[in-house]
């Protein structure tokens, strides 16, 4: 295997020079360039990325830690990450938590023994006093989820209002027995959705007979077995709160297939607005999300903090919501026109 030396001896230059090529140094002169480039290219030398990177004492790569990276929302927000984190040469690590406390700090260590230069954190599983140490090795952002007492930069969403929007759209559709779906009640997200929630029910308390509640529902089989719940109630709701395009997606084709006509027996409003959202039969009404303007400002502040070093600082961006209506809540829509 061919080492700089060897590069440095082919083009009759020294180690330093070859080294300085190599990083990009800038006054170092085009001829020397040009000769440093055939020799590599003649020795099949490739320079030692992670070599480099530890000299600057930066790894140029994040982690992101996301719950579940078949959730659509989340390959989305994957996605976009990484399409904004190449512009400024950096590369993602992308780590699965699959909600286990335990997991996600394992992959918090990534932070202490310097192997990424910062955390994306786009759910939080932990109490924040677990955490907060590991601002000691470099910057933490929370995206989509929220820590009251979590002094460290939050991009999120208004999920507050854009729950309230959607509960606002089944209460005006005539509906008086709702039920509130939901991951898990630990989550911000969760809580600010049913803050949502609970804030249109209040607004027509006069015309809400009944509403019910069912955590620990993330995925279209979830969503099957929400039906199956809701089928045996004494109560049955007419109109559900999903949560998530997948769940919704899980609750309506389970009730298509116990000859449930949706929306007329059932209406139910999803989240995330994903390509779900549009082939299930009838389309969910949904919650849009701008994930990648949120992706964005996350590796934007991200990087900031790289740079400055201010890990220990709160700073709030939130991003509004809008509620896309679509055949699960409405049967004609003509009449929305």
């Amino acid at each position: 295997m061919s080492t700089i030396e060897d590069v440095a001896k082919l083009a009759g230059l020294s180690r330093t020079t070859v080294s300085r090529v190599i990083n990009n140094h800038p006054y170092v002169s085009d001829d020397k360039k040009k000769r440093v480039a055939v020799a590599m290219d003649t020795l099949g030398f490739v320079p030692n990325s992670a070599a480099r990177r530890l000299r600057k004492q930066k790894a140029e790569t994040i982690a992101v830690l996301v719950p579940r990276v078949t959730n659509p929302f989340f390959s989305k927000l994957i996605e976009s990450l990484e399409m904004a984190a190449s512009e400024y040469k950096y590369k993602l690590i992308i780590c699965q938590t699959r909600y286990l406390p335990e997991k996600e700090l394992e992959y918090l260590q990534l932070l202490a023994t310097k192997q990424v230069d910062g955390i994306i954190l786009c759910s939080l599983q932990n109490k924040w006093e677990h955490v907060e140490p590991y601002l000691e090795h470099g910057p933490i952002v929370l995206c989509n989820e929220y820590a009251e007492e979590a002094k460290i930069p939050t991009v999120k969403f208004n999920q507050i209002e854009g729950a309230y929007e959607a509960t606002k759209h089944l209460l005006e559709q005539g509906h008086r027995r709702l039920l509130f779906c939901s991951g898990s009640e630990q989550s911000m997200v969760v809580q600010h959705r049913k803050m949502g929630f609970l804030r249109a029910v209040a607004e027509h308390k006069l015309q809400v007979e009944y509403m019910e509640f069912i955590e620990n529902a993330y995925d279209i089989e979830d969503g099957r077995r929400v039906f199956h719940t809701i089928s045996h109630m004494n109560k049955i709701p007419t109109a559900i709160f999903a949560g998530g395009d997948e769940v919704a997606a899980g609750i309506i084709s389970e009730a298509k297939r116990n000859l449930w006509h949706v929306p007329e027996q059932l209406a139910v409003v999803g989240f995330d607005n994903q390509l779900l959202s549009e082939i299930t039969e009838p389309a969910i009404t949904t919650v849009c999300q701008p994930v990648d303007k949120m992706a964005y400002k996350v590796i934007e502040v991200m990087m900031d903090k790289i740079v400055t070093k201010r890990y220990r600082h709160k700073e709030i961006y939130e991003f509004d919501l809008e509620l896309v209506v679509k055949g699960s809540t409405v049967k004609n829509m003509m009449m929305l026109a």
